[in-house]
């Protein structure tokens, strides 16, 4: 009997007649898949073939916010993990907008910054026979080398499972990025709704405690007794971590002084009296024994080795890390603590509450007075009222901002601009300062200061290098069309780290030089924001103070001596220089 006699029959008998399933698609199992797992937002460019998912995502309550570019929307996803600690969704489009966030994929597994890139891509079958189809590329090869792990879908009933996959993989262990790759055809494969309701999946516990073992934390109380110059040292591991509270009862507990790589700091307010980041060169070369915790001697660390550290052999390091495989990449770790952060420093604190003495007083005498000493040199330069105005007393001013405002994020990129607000402008709540990371990569700024504003509801301040921002400017537009409280200060010195160069044929600009006396601020005022021109500290400080008070979208322009400014700021030693002589006419 077909099922329309068997309907004809049932409403002859008063039944209520036979209804067919209903239907769900691609588009809606990968919505519903990322909402059952506490996903709210999404940062995309759309395009084909992702333009509906965007649209239907926005209709079922996500919260989609679509850049200009995709390494920007990357860069916004790989922050907002590092923020709420679940992994940011970027979605993009095929091929040349999959690689465009490619970059801000691996950028986020450098960084241990959990996110998942969602592209669409081409038709397996005419890819894997290279028969050119519409941006044929087979991006799940070209992701995997570059991020923590990948995966693609062919059926609608494995989304669920894919997207669970994508997730633990970000965020569980060391957090990484990871990239699902989701076909075109997908998104409009039809199945049974009851079959698709059936086959999501809800991750349980991503990212489980990893208790360190006993005897290691044994073996690192024993080391710590031995110090004479102990010294902790904050990576931003330990910001990701959450373990606010226990960090800094070890801290202050422990005595020991401890010096915050730059995403660190906050952890503990920068003008606590146990801080050694303004004694910093002394702190690392004089300590004997190093606690690191949740970070890594890669280069920003000079490798755990060479003058930054003393003399070869002097030092012996305890290392908290999720990771085994980090210990011993660089030197020997005499104490390797494998398993998450907060287990890890609950641990250590029970032993030092147990038995400890104390760091000695004579360390602590000679980091205070290191640090008293650097602060009041660099007093006087951060004064400065001058026009146009140098680096340090720009900074002075934004220093003054933040100090007034706790609360504010600040993003930061550039070079001499990144190198000096790092030391210069104090930090006193934890993942209140977001840079460019392990990498050093120039263009995070805008990403960063969107999804800064949009995951945490506060206000955004980016200092900006003039270089740096012509990465990721155009995002601008993002900021006033979604009206964020983000205020953008460009340190415009007419040049990448001084606009005085020169060609010496005449014919064209130096190459680090960019239009001298341009006006960003007008890019602001073009997408109906705020726009200023400052020449002064004090100019700049009530800019800024009225665009943080507003909360409306701003943009000042910070007039700065072309002449100021270093080669690479402090990282000069790995720009290498030519031996030979120049050329001369």
């Amino acid at each position: 009997m077909t099922v329309q006699a068997q309907n004809i029959d049932a409403i002859t008998a008063g039944a209520v007649p036979h209804e067919e399933p209903a239907l769900t698609d691609g588009f809606h199992l990968v919505i519903d898949a990322l909402k059952l797992n506490g996903i709210e937002t999404i940062y995309n460019v759309p395009g084909i073939p992702i333009t509906d998912l965007g649209r239907l995502a926005q209709a079922e309550g996500l919260r989609v916010v679509s850049f200009r570019h995709e390494q920007n929307a990357g860069n916004a996803a790989a922050i907002a993990g590092f923020l709420t600690k679940k992994p940011g969704i970027c979605l993009t489009v095929s091929a040349p907008g999959f690689l465009n966030g490619l970059t801000a994929l691996a950028n986020a597994t450098t960084n241990c910054f959990p996110m998942i890139l969602i592209s669409g891509s081409s038709e397996r079958e005419i890819v894997d026979l290279q028969q050119g189809d519409y941006e044929e590329m087979d991006q799940l090869a070209i992701a995997k080398p570059l991020c923590k792990a990948a995966f693609r879908v062919l059926h609608a009933e494995d989304i669920g499972i894919g997207v669970a996959r994508a997730i633990r993989a970000a965020v569980s262990g060391r957090p990484g990025g990871v990239y699902l790759d989701l076909p075109a055809k997908l998104f409009s494969q039809v199945i049974d709704g009851a079959l698709g309701a059936r086959s999501l999946v809800k991750v349980i516990d991503a990212a489980p405690a990893q208790l360190p073992a006993p005897s290691a934390v044994a073996r690192a109380l024993d080391l710590l007794k031995t110090a004479e110059r102990p010294l902790i040292v904050l990576g931003k591991g330990a910001a990701y971590a959450q373990a606010d509270e226990a960090v800094r009862a070890l801290v202050e507990e422990s005595g020991i002084p401890y010096v915050p790589m730059s995403m660190a700091k906050g952890l503990l307010p920068d003008t606590h009296p146990l801080s050694a980041g303004a004694a910093r060169s002394t702190a690392l070369k004089d300590s004997d024994v190093v606690v690191l915790v949740g970070a890594r001697l890669n280069w920003l660390l000079s490798h755990g080795k060479g003058k930054t550290w003393g003399e070869p052999g002097s030092k012996r390091f305890i290392q908290i890390d999720i990771e085994p495989r980090e210990m011993d990449s660089n030197v020997e770790i005499a104490a390797p603590l494998v398993g998450d952060i907060g287990s890890c420093v609950e641990a250590l604190l029970a032993g030092i509450r147990k038995d400890w003495k104390g760091a000695p007083q004579g360390w602590l005498e000679t980091i205070r007075g290191k640090r008293e000493a650097n602060i009041a040199k660099m007093a006087p330069k951060l004064m400065k009222n001058s026009s146009p105005m140098c680096f340090h007393s720009a900074l002075g001013a934004l220093r003054t901002v933040i100090k007034e405002r706790p609360d504010a994020i600040l993003v930061n990129e550039g070079a001499n601009t990144l190198d000096l607000a790092r030391g210069i402008i104090d930090m006193y709540q934890p993942r209140k300062r977001l840079d460019v990371g392990t990498w050093g990569v120039m263009g995070i700024g805008m990403g960063f200061a969107v999804a800064a504003a949009i995951e945490t509801g506060k206000p955004v301040l980016a200092v900006e290098g003039d270089s740096a921002f012509g990465f990721s400017g155009m995002e601008v537009e993002t900021i006033c069309r979604y009206d964020l409280p983000v205020c953008i200060v460009i340190f415009n010195n007419n040049g990448i780290y001084r606009g005085t160069d020169t060609d010496p044929t005449g014919r064209d600009p130096g190459t680090t030089v960019f239009v001298k006396d341009s006006r960003y601020d007008k890019m602001m005022e073009a997408f109906g924001g705020v726009g200023v021109n400052v020449t002064t500290p004090d100019e700049l400080k009530r800019a800024v103070d009225a665009a943080m008070d507003s909360g409306k979208p701003t943009l000042i322009n910070a007039v700065i001596d072309p002449q100021a400014g270093s080669e690479s700021g402090n990282i000069g030693s790995l720009n290498p220089q030519s031996t030979l002589k120049k050329k001369t006419a």
